[in-house]
């Protein structure tokens, strides 16, 4: 049997000034999430979720995901510093990266580090993503300057950081959730 797309809708609320797309999937149970993706809040909920049920989580998501703290760093020079403290912090072996910055060419890798020359670089994607997130692929990124491969040591580096499998697994689900 083909699968269905998921139906998208949009929904506006009182006091809340923009729309939320609502993404309504047959192939969600029971779970209900919100995000932001390029600028537009989206819902996604079971597709037998009611109208109302639909704006009280909507609602909800809303307030929660706005009460959320801005994400690590919104500026590359405000990365580059959150990169120096996490450096400090994990793997003060590692030398200083010669630049840290957001790119908006990495569509399929959260971050890359080019350990020639020390420069890091961060998907824009990761921007709206909650901090110990961007934290994690941050560390990822600084363990390459001591280790270029993905070798039981750089993994030894990469563990430093205490919330690198809670990290991974928001991103394992994100990466599922943007499957069509």
């Amino acid at each position: 049997m083909p699968q269905r797309r998921p139906e998208r809708e949009k929904l506006l609320l009182d006091g809340i000034s923009e729309p939320i797309e609502v993404v309504r999937s047959t192939r969600r149970r029971k779970t209900i999430t919100a995000r932001r993706r390029g600028g537009v809040f989206e819902l996604l909920v079971p597709a037998r979720l009611s109208a109302r049920e639909t704006r009280k989580w909507a609602r909800d998501m809303y307030a929660k995901h706005a009460n959320r703290s801005e994400s690590a760093a919104a500026s590359d020079e405000e990365l580059m510093a959150l990169a120096l403290v996490l450096r400090e912090k994990y793997l003060p072996s590692a030398p200083p990266p010669s630049s840290v910055r957001w790119v908006t060419n990495q569509g399929k890798r959260w971050g890359s580090c080019t350990s020639a020359d020390g420069s890091i670089r961060l998907s824009h994607l990761l921007k709206d993503m909650p901090s110990y997130v961007i934290e994690s692929v941050l560390v990822h990124e600084l363990a390459h300057l001591l280790e270029p491969n993905h070798s039981r040591a750089f993994r030894q580096l990469e563990a430093s950081y205490p919330k690198l499998e809670r990290a991974n697994g928001f991103l394992e689900g994100y990466s599922f959730a943007e499957q069509p």
